[in-house]
């Protein structure tokens, strides 16, 4: 299969949708890893990738930010996350490899699960790196496709049972950027000194397993993107795969965990 394949079920259109499916997990880990950046006070920040806004609130409401920028490739998706955002955050739509600031505008510039959907991500990161300060923050998060992210791990173990050619589809394969050693490697790679890793980890309770599943069907992003273009027939299947996989408690429950890696550096001065 080959990169534009397997980019093809990437839709990032809804932001209630990508709301209802990945939200509750990622804006717990947003703010997490605003806090592990330590809430410096009273900086600019630009927050690249930004999807529905999730980061960009997470630093509005612990930073003490003296201005935040906002961009996303999405309308959709910055439409959404300007609707909520806070006074002096702004939101636009713009490009990861053309990002709308002059050189060194930024004293913090991050990014929140967006990397492994970024080509080339170096270069990413080196426009990351044009936008901050001398001494400035760059620093970034990803899901650990490899295994710590277990509501994934599980729908494209049952996706890979109901339908073997998923295997090209699933994330833990095709995102590199899912472990501390390729983040590490991409930070020292683009010049950043003082480069720091750290897991992030959160935990959700799906009140049943309709709580889990339905979300999977809105369409945004690589999983429910696949479900969409199968059969009625085929996306059945699948749930069914998944539904003897899911661990539920005895009131029906379902109990999983997702770690992110984060990393930091700082831009030599």
């Amino acid at each position: 299969m080959t990169h534009s394949q397997e980019h093809r079920f990437d839709a990032w259109t809804a932001g209630a949708g990508y709301e209802r499916y990945m939200g509750r997990w990622s804006r717990p880990v947003a703010e997490r890893f605003t806090q592990w950046l330590g809430r410096p006070e009273r900086l600019r920040w630009l927050d690249v990738g930004c999807g529905t806004g999730g980061l960009s609130a997470a630093v509005a409401a612990g930073c003490r930010p003296r201005e935040v920028l906002a961009v996303d490739r999405s309308p959709g998706y910055a439409g959404w996350a300007r609707a909520a955002a806070t006074a002096g955050t702004h939101v636009c739509v713009a490009d990861a490899m053309a990002l709308p600031v002059r050189d060194g505008a930024c004293d913090a510039v991050v990014s929140g699960l967006t990397l492994n959907f970024l080509e080339p991500p170096a270069a990413a990161v080196a426009e990351m790196v044009r936008s901050v300060r001398a001494g400035g923050l760059v620093a970034a998060y990803v899901w650990d496709y490899a295994g710590g992210m277990d509501l994934l791990r599980l729908f494209w173990g049952a996706a890979v049972l109901a339908d073997p050619s998923a295997a090209a589809l699933d994330e833990r394969r095709r995102f590199p950027l899912c472990r501390p050693d390729a983040l590490r490697a991409l930070w020292t790679g683009a010049g950043l000194g003082e480069v720091e890793l750290a897991p992030i980890e959160v935990s959700l309770v799906f009140a049943d397993f309709a709580d889990l599943w339905e979300p999977f069907l809105t369409g945004q992003g690589p999983a429910p993107g696949y479900l969409a273009a199968l059969s009625a027939a085929g996306r059945e299947k699948v749930r069914g795969a998944l539904r003897a996989a899911v661990p539920c408690g005895p009131d029906g429950s379902v109990a999983l965990t997702a770690r992110a890696w984060a990393v930091r550096g700082r831009r030599a001065g």
